[in-house]
């Protein structure tokens, strides 16, 4: 009974004894409050940057684009539609992409918003695919003389790609995309000799009228 008494005391300190002897450098310290503190800051800036809205949709960039879509429909409304026409507004497409991109940049900067964050790449992931698309249209379609549809098809991509972009942007830009969807339907079923001004309104009076009241809500 003694023997059976003494077995189960030994038996009942044992983890007690283990960890009386164990090296101080095995037992693990506590780890630093801040560190603690930055790594949750880290995991609520990343949601919330994943939930937030893209802001930097720049306004009066876009009232620029407008403009340079204005002067291309007025160029290309007194060419031939054969290659120098899709050549006029080909330029007027990378010139507005490029006032994009740094009306963007400059926002983004002014604003304090990160370029390469959740939000943002999502806004630039699903911006960029119908542009891509409507890139390898126009040369398809260029290519085999059907240039009377690319009016109808540049407005409708180019709607869908800010539709999508802004679902995760101000509520004016989804708008915007709406517009640019309707205008290129109505562009399809039209006459050709419409195209011009259907880009017209689209690409430069849509452009120009959106864009000012982003700047004006949205700041700039």
């Amino acid at each position: 009974m003694l023997c059976t008494t003494k077995y189960l005391t030994d038996r009942a300190n044992m983890p007690i004894i283990k960890a009386m002897t164990l090296p101080l450098h095995s037992l693990q310290e506590p780890e630093p409050l801040g560190t603690r503190a930055d790594e949750h800051l880290r995991v609520i800036r990343s949601a919330m940057e994943r939930a937030g809205a893209f802001t930097a949709v720049p306004g009066w960039g876009g009232v620029t684009m407008g403009l340079v879509g204005l002067a291309a429909a007025a160029l290309a409304h007194r060419s031939p539609r054969d290659g120098r026409w899709v050549a006029i507004w080909a330029t007027a497409a990378l010139l507005a992409f490029a006032i994009g991109v740094a009306a963007i940049v400059l926002k983004a900067r002014r604003s304090g918003m990160p370029l390469f964050g959740g939000v943002s790449r999502r806004f630039y992931l699903t911006l960029g695919a119908p542009l891509a698309v409507g890139v390898l249209l126009t040369v398809a379609l260029a290519s085999r003389g059907a240039v009377d549809i690319l009016p109808g098809v540049w407005l409708l991509l180019y709607g869908a790609a800010v539709l999508t972009a802004g679902a995760g942007s101000v509520p004016l830009v989804p708008t915007l995309g709406y517009c640019f969807m309707a205008v290129g339907a109505a562009a399809l079923i039209s006459p050709a000799a419409w195209g011009d001004a259907y880009m017209a309104f689209g690409f430069g009076v849509l452009q120009i009228v959106f864009g000012i009241a982003i700047a004006r809500r949205h700041g700039g």
